[in-house]
């Protein structure tokens, strides 16, 4: 799943704010919390299907203020991400691009279907989200 966005504000600022970890629940709707480990480890809290479950995620890119990827490390279902932000407009705004798929391992399999689902619903508003906090920002 891939989506693109655009968002008044120079690409440094976007890449600073969506690609820390910690800003998450701040704009991703299903994100509960996020407890950084170490610079490149990091734990979730998500509401999934009605519960809540934690995941282990690794930055596996993290290259300002372009591009930004992660990917799950542990559990059933495992999310691989990727952030690339490039300006616009002589760098005063961003086109944020956003990629999200999930790897299944074991039991996963059976609910790798409406992971995917449920995430297509969803993307598309925290990415709104995160264009509504970051244009209405001082």
């Amino acid at each position: 799943m891939s989506n693109t966005i655009e968002i008044d504000r120079p690409p440094q600022e976007v890449f600073a704010f969506a690609a820390d970890p910690t800003h998450f629940p701040e704009w991703q709707r299903d994100v509960v919390r996020v407890d950084m480990l170490d610079e490149e480890e990091f734990a979730t809290v998500r509401r999934v299907i009605g519960a809540e479950r934690s995941m282990l995620q690794r930055i596996t890119a993290n290259e300002p203020p372009r591009y930004w990827a992660a990917e799950g490390v542990d559990g059933a279902i495992r999310p691989h991400a990727t952030i690339t932000v490039e300006p616009l407009d002589d760098g005063t705004r961003s086109k944020v691009t956003f990629t999200l798929d999930f790897e299944s391992v074991g039991i996963g399999a059976a609910i790798l279907p409406m992971v995917r689902r449920a995430a297509e619903k969803g993307a598309p508003t925290s990415h709104r989200n995160l264009k509504t906090l970051l244009e209405s920002a001082p």
